[in-house]
């Protein structure tokens, strides 16, 4: 928006102006040669002059050409969703969506119908009691079994150790065997006694 100036015989002004609340502006003498800051241009390096000013079109080719050709041409993903214009991969897209849906629709429908047809009886619930108990029961077994391999397995980690410790010292690597080295190389045979019972029981 210009900045209105009214001229008198004493010089130049900026017209009184209202504010939105009402209230209004004082006119402002202005010196000549004076621009507003809102009527300031905005800079601008050569760069951005430059691709302002570059055509929009290649080089010889007339607008006439370049709108025709834009009308012609069909973007992906935009306009109407015509299937003939998608490519394989995405028409695939579109079937297994479809193919989702419709499984979703399904499944909604399946599970509704067997809450309307499920009815509850003292013998569905003694079932369900029994069920209970057995999960419960089975739990304790399958933690058993896992503090076992896990027993074995670091019963076979000792072991490994203690025999790579016997090997260093028969070799001469280890000349001097310490008070903690000696322990664990009498402790072999205990080792191995305690990996084959745990073998034995599981």
């Amino acid at each position: 928006m210009a900045t209105p100036y009214v001229t008198d015989e004493s010089g130049k002004f900026i017209a009184a102006t209202q504010r939105p609340d009402g209230t209004w502006r004082k006119p402002r003498r202005v010196r000549d040669g004076y621009t507003p800051q809102e009527e300031v241009p905005v800079y601008e390096n050569k760069f951005v002059k430059f691709f302002k000013s570059k055509p929009d079109l290649p080089p010889g080719m007339s607008p006439s050409e370049g709108s025709a050709t834009k009308q012609q041409q069909k973007i992906p993903g935009c306009g109407d969703n015509d299937a003939s214009g998608l490519s394989k991969s995405a028409k695939r897209n579109m079937k297994r969506k479809e193919k989702r849906k419709q499984q979703g629709d399904l499944d909604v429908d399946s599970v509704s119908d067997a809450v309307q047809t499920v009815s509850i009886s003292e013998s569905a619930e003694s079932s369900t009691k029994t069920a209970a108990a057995a999960v419960s029961v089975s739990s304790p077994n399958n933690t058993e079994a896992d503090e076992k391999a896990k027993k074995m397995k670091n019963l076979k980690k000792k072991l490994r150790q203690v025999e790579e410790l016997k090997q260093k010292v028969d070799s001469g690597e280890i000349t001097e065997p310490t008070k903690d080295q000696l322990e664990k190389l009498l402790r072999i045979k205990a080792l191995r006694d305690e990996l084959q019972q745990l073998e034995r029981d599981s």
